[in-house]
């Protein structure tokens, strides 16, 4: 009789704590304490073999095994990564997350007039996938002589042209800010991604571009194209020999691209931080640093702080030079 009266007690009193709580408390933690209840939807907003795609597909299935249920890749790509970051942001299941390249998170509120989602505002930092400077690629026949070709880029003047992989990408800001720091003069030429950049260099019809790593370095380790610098203070253990842009002269200019896992700003942070634990854990092991590097990307602190601190820095750079060259888009 004593013990069925404790246990009585006992559950009195944890009911009696339960209704001090804030309406909704018990029901919102009870869902918390069960996730994920069904899969998870990964949302890429990049095509289907493209390097978030990868990078999406390498985390997904030890993630799975981590949260136990399946996590399932949904390509939605278009308008430079912009649509798959509006699905993210929209995403009110507290099952869904995405992979958003820096472009969507930093410079497209200062790009376009209008964006259905708020880069500020709609989204929270899960953890940072990969980072990469971008190279600084010539024709193979100009030769790697930084000197030189700005020598021949300042003769040539508005004669010069550069190409990039798009209006607004990395490779078209960056160039920007290095036509400033090194004072030359190129127009610029946008392509639809990389390999029509990379054609054009190898058959003379450009002068230089800023392109990823992963796109130009077996045509620099093969000489088919020279490598001037890479867009990052130090040099990069994915491209040893290259100087830096502090070694050139252009140390105000540090331009990496990179990819990040976002929640949406809605998901409970309960839930929001047990998935970023989960994923960290995936990026911390030596197996996917090593796919990592291998698709030219490298990773040193992944935390959901160093991200956004990554976030804002970069936000602040391109507002700025978009403000000052008028490079808003319709």
């Amino acid at each position: 009789m004593t013990i069925d009266r404790r246990h009585l007690l006992q559950s009195l009193a944890g009911f009696a704590a339960a209704a001090a709580l804030p309406a909704g408390w018990t029901n919102a933690h009870a869902a918390q304490a069960h996730w994920p209840s069904k899969p998870l939807r990964f949302i890429v907003g990049y095509p289907a073999g493209s390097s978030p795609d990868m990078q999406a597909r390498m985390i997904a299935q030890p993630l799975a095994q981590i949260l136990g249920q399946p996590v399932v890749v949904d390509n939605r790509p278009g308008a430079s990564g912009n649509i798959g970051a509006d699905q993210v942001a929209r995403a009110s299941d507290d099952h869904s997350f995405g992979i958003v390249g820096n472009g969507p998170l930093t410079s497209s509120q200062a790009l376009y007039a209008k964006l259905p989602y708020d880069p500020v505002k709609d989204f929270a930092p899960l953890a940072l996938v990969g980072v990469s400077p971008l190279a600084w690629v010539v024709p193979a026949s100009a030769g790697a002589q930084t000197d030189k070709a700005l020598a021949s880029l300042r003769q040539k003047g508005n004669a010069a042209s550069y190409g990039s992989t798009g209006l607004g990408s990395g490779g078209h800001l960056g160039m920007e800010l290095l036509k400033d720091a090194l004072h030359f003069e190129a127009v610029h030429i946008p392509f639809t991604g990389a390999p029509g950049v990379v054609g054009a260099l190898m058959g003379g019809q450009l002068d230089c571009a800023l392109l990823p790593i992963s796109s130009v370095l077996p045509l620099v380790q093969s000489g088919k194209l020279a490598a001037l610098a890479v867009t990052s203070a130090q040099r990069t253990q994915l491209m040893p020999q290259t100087p830096s842009m502090r070694e050139i002269g252009a140390q105000d200019v540090n331009i990496e691209v990179w990819n990040a896992l976002m929640a949406p700003a809605s998901m409970p942070a309960a839930i929001r931080s047990q998935l970023s634990e989960a994923l960290l854990k995936v990026l911390n092991t030596a197996d996917i640093r090593d796919q990592l590097l291998r698709q030219a990307w490298t990773l040193e602190d992944a935390s959901p702080a160093a991200l956004q601190t990554r976030i804002s820095s970069d936000r602040k750079m391109y507002n700025a030079l978009i403000a000052k060259k008028k490079l808003q888009l319709e």
